[in-house]
């Protein structure tokens, strides 16, 4: 009889192993994906290349700008409120250059052109600065290890605070024997453009950001003082801004 006890106690516990060694061990845990989508705020820097007319050196084009390259930076945020959906913000400041001396000679030998006169003596002072306030959707695309892409649409204004001012003297004209100006401008315009960033997550509070930005504005009013017949001759009445920006930043999340 104890023998027969011990015999069905090894069945019971070899049947025991034998179903613990088959049973299925539970699925492992999916592996957390790290997430690289945060609100954050930063700084930036680089380029701001004048396009279309604002760049344009044609005398007879009233919107030509004669602008040139110059530097912008500023500060950039966004703020995530659904998924990869956040509201971007960008404050910043350009500067386009002012008129070289063959800008000038340009525009001198123009107005005496236009007005058949024997020659013309002007000055050129001043540069083209402005400032945009601009704010719109963003949608951020995490890519590949840390790396978002960064598409934005936005809308605001840009603030000129000083555009270049001439001054023209025609020599051997009789419609136009006084000196004349077309004034520095400023004042604030609507703007709008979009743009497209790459930005690098080197940690969780952290990233460095590659930017291009397009940037589009009507411009400030121009006025222009004691020229006697406009329609003879270059006549500007508003400066159009249109310019890509290219610049480098650091992002700090929060």
């Amino acid at each position: 009889m104890k023998f027969t006890h011990i015999l069905f106690s090894i069945a019971v516990l070899t049947g025991a192993n034998a179903m613990a060694q088959t049973t299925t061990p539970p699925p492992a845990k999916a592996k957390e994906v790290k997430e690289y989508v945060h609100s954050y705020i930063g700084l930036f820097g680089g380029l701001s290349s004048p396009l279309g007319d604002f760049k344009s050196t044609d005398y007879n084009n009233n919107k030509s700008g004669y602008a040139k390259r110059g530097i912008n930076f500023g500060l950039d945020g966004a703020v995530y409120f659904y998924k990869n959906l956040a509201i971007g913000a960008t404050v910043s400041y350009q500067d386009q250059g002012q008129f070289s001396q063959d800008d000038a000679t340009n525009i001198s030998t123009g107005y005496a052109v236009s007005y058949k006169a024997d020659g013309a003596t002007g000055s050129i002072t001043g540069r083209y600065q402005s400032y945009a306030f601009l704010i719109g959707p963003q949608y951020s695309i995490p890519v590949w290890k840390g790396f978002v892409v960064d598409l934005r649409a936005f809308g605001g204004a840009l603030t000129t605070t000083t555009t270049p001012e001439i001054t023209m003297q025609l020599n051997g004209a009789p419609a136009q024997t006084a000196a004349f100006y077309q004034r520095s401008a400023k004042g604030s315009s609507l703007a709008y453009g979009g743009s497209a960033a790459i930005r690098y997550r080197v940690d969780d509070t952290f990233s460095f950001v590659l930017k291009g930005n397009y940037l589009q504005s009507e411009g400030p009013h121009v006025n222009s003082d004691a020229i006697n017949n406009p329609a003879a001759a270059r006549y500007v009445t508003r400066q159009p801004y249109n310019a890509f920006q290219t610049t480098l930043g650091i992002d700090f999340s929060f």
